[in-house]
């Protein structure tokens, strides 16, 4: 008997024409450190010839005036996004100095916490709030930990599949409410396989020491100036990166059985005062330290590997934003920066993470329940410190699996879907991405992570010098790729609109900043 997914798969692919899904909506956002010669975090200010930070497009940056955010729109086409981000990055290479850009997740050369600046947003309303969100994460989680760069994938079906695959469903609920349903339903299976992508795509197995700064660690030495772990594929998607821990202590946590549910949890968060958080102080000395002293300043703030997302307007918060409009897209955060890449991504990457998106929303999804929750965060840690030991366990909610087996069945369900996608272009990219990945599972010797380690081991070098190396040969890299004349124009027009954006809004407000504050938090 068919199972349901079988089923589902059938009737997508008699009654929609693949080119539909080929038109499926692919955004990039590349997190990546300025740097001087010698990797040390940059102290400079944001280079004014990108523009404001705060409202350029295309170049912002995240915690960091050093760590820079390099932003595609949405495309049809996943080979434009790469375009877009080649050429966006050979835009900001150009103007860079003598600075250069870090190759990889993890940061180097850290000389502590103060040695890391805090992103300036100039002196709007808008802007102030971003900059004391973002002092309220460095007094919270600590400076460093927000310094590490990743990629988010972002990806919506195109609107016109949605009507044809809601009525393969014979659902007659309002079609914005099907939207999100779905895209709930996908978030759940986003999660249950995510350890698939730090397993695949993870290249963080080593940490320089200075990141650590001199605090006890269960990490092994690779050698004077390096830690790892031997079976590692992603520490920064492990217990040494960036998580939110307060969650656990207090019960609250992302519920993803619906988009109410969801905006109820985070709201509930956004309300509910940490007393450890109340320690650190909101506004001392006439300063403010942090937005506010509850479980999550706003909604950003949670860390999760995928979030359901809509555009917002002006001032506009998030979680309001999704209750108003829907879900919009999916938002996946647990890509690093493939260093052996000078995009930080590449195409094979991308026609797998498609299909994965595609077959999530297929397959059957159960709510989550506690014990689940409690299985997927595990597993994702297991990988993200292990994933390449032999014989590894994980747990799914039908009970123990090693990881290998696993992910061959992932990729034996997924066969249909490449197929599928691949009957509207040419070359089956997506069947050749999807058997790269069931190579890597076959062989944990072809992932990133061991690559990395395997370049190190044979060059006699730790972690930074092999950061070092790639940065620089993707400095070369883009130095040497013929420039587009209109998308340099783009990107032009862009710094100076950005510019004048930010005059206005600076010169627009119409009250203080804590009225502002105020007003926003009281938005409903």
């Amino acid at each position: 008997m068919a199972s349901h997914y079988q089923q589902r798969l059938s009737l997508l692919v008699e009654s929609i024409d693949s080119k539909i899904l080929n038109q499926s909506r692919i955004g990039l956002e590349k997190e990546t450190l300025r740097v001087n010669r010698e990797g040390g975090i940059a102290t400079t200010p944001h280079p004014a010839v990108f523009g404001s930070a705060l409202t350029n497009p295309y170049i912002t940056t995240d915690y960091s005036e050093a760590l820079l955010e390099l932003i595609t729109p949405p495309f049809a086409q996943m080979r434009e996004a790469l375009a877009f981000l080649r050429d966006v990055q050979q835009y900001v290479y150009s103007k860079l100095g003598d600075e250069i850009l870090w190759a990889t997740s993890m940061p180097c050369v850290v000389a502590g916490e103060t040695s890391i600046p805090i992103a300036q947003y100039g002196s709007s309303n808008a802007g102030m709030m971003k900059t004391i969100y973002r002092h309220g994460l460095g007094y919270r989680y600590g400076r460093v930990m927000q310094v590490i760069a990743g990629v988010h994938y972002n990806f919506s079906f195109a609107d016109e599949f949605w009507p044809q695959y809601q009525a393969l469903q014979n659902d007659r609920q309002e079609q914005k409410a099907f939207i999100s349903e779905s895209y709930f339903a996908q978030l759940r299976n986003l999660q249950r396989l995510g350890w698939l992508v730090p397993y695949l795509f993870g290249a963080s197995p080593a940490v320089c020491k200075s990141f650590l700064g001199g605090k006890p660690t269960t990490l092994a030495e690779f050698n004077e100036n390096t830690y790892y772990q031997p079976y590692a594929t992603s520490l920064r998607m492990g217990d040494i990166g960036y998580q939110n821990n307060k969650e656990n202590e207090t019960g609250i946590k992302a519920n993803y059985d619906d988009l109410q549910s969801y905006i109820q949890s985070l709201n509930k968060a956004i309300n509910t005062p940490c007393p450890e958080y109340a320690k650190i102080g909101v506004k001392v000395g006439g300063e403010y330290r942090q937005l506010n002293a509850n479980i999550l300043q706003i909604e950003n703030e949670y860390y999760s590997t995928v979030r359901p997302k809509q555009i917002t307007e002006a001032n506009e918060k998030p979680i309001l934003a999704l209750q108003r409009r829907g879900v919009r897209y999916i938002e996946l955060r647990s890509l690093d920066v493939n260093a052996f890449d000078p995009l930080g991504i590449n195409d094979t990457q991308l026609y797998f993470l498609e299909a994965l998106m595609l077959y999530c929303l297929l397959q059957d999804s159960p709510l989550i329940d506690a014990a689940e929750r409690v299985v997927i965060d595990q597993n994702e840690l297991l990988v993200a410190h292990r994933g390449r030991e032999p014989g590894l366990q994980l747990v799914r909610r039908d009970g123990p699996i090693s990881l290998r087996d696993w992910g061959l069945e992932v990729c034996d369900e997924m066969q249909a879907v490449c197929e599928y996608l691949d009957s509207g272009v040419e070359d089956a990219p997506y069947s050749h991405a999807l058997e790269k990945q069931r190579a890597a599972i076959l062989d944990p010797a072809l992932t990133p992570s061991a690559r990395m380690l395997a370049e190190m081991r044979e060059n006699g070098e730790g972690f930074y010098h092999f950061a070092k190396r790639k940065s620089l040969a993707h400095h070369a890299y883009f130095s040497e790729l013929p420039i587009d004349p209109a998308r340099k124009a783009l990107l032009d027009k862009s710094v100076q609109e950005s510019l004048a954006r930010q005059q206005a809004l600076e010169a627009d407000d119409d009250c203080s900043l804590d009225a502002y504050l105020t007003r926003y938090y009281a938005q409903d």
